[in-house]
């Protein structure tokens, strides 16, 4: 594929803003122009079909104005505090200049523990889902006013790079101050080589890396190849591109010089891979002929066609999918515990409800939280 045809051939994207492109270092103002420029390009996406979620920083640096913080090296809580202050600020910020466009932007906060925690992974991947559905732009930020410092992720390129596995993306942005990877600092070296495309994260091109700069953002090369690594292990290219002109996006679009991470596999692939390869089972569900034939077909998991629930599991917990006579048909996240599956098994999804007393998915297991064995 053409380099310029990567985001413009993309069905979901993320897009990573940094700090030091939202708020001005030295009044701690929001870039207001630069802000609606990209409003008038996350509208461009969507109008042609596309999905669009934005991974923002910007909280705490827009916070600690208002609690007279500015200036001064901030202790955990004194983050927490700034961020809490910040972050309704920042949101109806985007609010402002999306609505222009009949955009509704969905505010989502989120640790370390939503996209490790399988079960916090399945709810976030949900919610994130039906957002997108209903044509919302979510607008994600770490949850800093109740993330420790054992739970951050303490930037937002990796924070992104999770976002992008968790909901199948095939593409993640990250707007940055710099045009790409180079061969070293090109703010030292006059030699520095740019890296138009990298295919493997090797040890030459982390190598590459360098510090994070000073100011608000916490980013640098280092977690930038961090990111890339987690986005091309889940199929899912990623762009280093220039971010402080405005109408960024569109420049990425018209051949703006950057850097392409690029994987082998496609999303879906990956995470499936993901869900066959590395993923330890904690229990089994035993499933009838009709569930059988209707899983070889590419279909979910129903209620109706389980027969039998063995061990003790969790919702978004691994189990190994098997036929009655003990053959198995393969692995899946399944969207209900053991203990649920033992009272809705056999009944329609229509009753699921009146069964639990509450309404979940209408599958056991969806088809794409399923691996069948070929």
């Amino acid at each position: 594929m053409n380099p310029v045809s990567h985001l413009r051939g993309a069905r979901r994207i993320v897009v990573k803003i940094g700090s030091a492109l939202l708020v001005n270092d030295a009044t701690g103002e929001l870039h207001h122009p630069w802000l609606e420029s990209l409003a008038d390009d996350v509208n461009a996406c969507i109008k042609r079909g596309q999905e669009v979620v934005i991974v923002t920083s910007g909280a705490i640096a827009i916070g600690r104005g208002p609690l007279g913080m500015r200036g001064k090296k901030l202790r955990l809580e004194e983050k927490q505090a700034c961020a809490a202050t910040g972050q309704m600020r920042l949101t109806q910020a985007y609010q402002n200049v999306l609505e222009r466009h009949n955009i509704t932007v969905a505010q989502v906060l989120v640790t370390i523990d939503d996209t490790e925690n399988r079960r916090r992974f399945l709810n976030a991947r949900s919610t994130l889902d039906t957002l997108l559905k209903l044509k919302a732009v979510p607008v994600i930020n770490e949850n800093d006013t109740v993330a420790t410092a054992e739970i951050r992720f303490g930037d937002n390129d990796r924070l992104a790079a999770r976002v992008a596995q968790m909901i199948g993306a095939d593409t993640l942005v990250l707007l940055s101050d710099i045009d790409g990877l180079y061969s070293a600092d090109p703010r030292t070296n006059v030699h520095a080589r740019h890296i138009p495309e990298v295919h493997d994260i090797t040890p030459d091109i982390e190598a590459m890396a360098g510090a994070a700069v000073t100011g608000y953002g916490s980013g640098g090369m280092v977690t930038k190849i961090m990111a890339a690594k987690i986005c091309m292990s889940a199929g899912c290219r990623m762009v280093i591109a220039p971010g402080k002109p405005l109408h960024a996006l569109r420049s990425l679009e018209n051949g703006e010089r950057c850097t392409w991470f690029i994987p082998t596999a496609e999303p879906k692939a990956a995470y499936k891979q993901w869900i066959a390869g590395t993923m330890q089972t904690s229990g089994v569900i035993v499933v009838d002929d009709g569930a059988v034939k209707a899983l070889g077909e590419g279909k979910s998991l129903l209620p109706a066609g389980v027969v039998d629930v063995q061990g003790l599991f969790e919702r978004g917990d691994a189990v190994v999918v098997k036929t009655t006579d003990g053959r198995m048909l393969g692995k899946g996240l399944s969207a209900y515990a053991a203990e649920d599956i033992a009272v809705i098994k056999g009944h329609k999804s229509a009753e699921i409800e009146a069964l639990l007393g509450y309404q979940g998915r209408s599958e056991v297991i969806h088809r794409d939280d399923l691996v069948i064995d070929t």
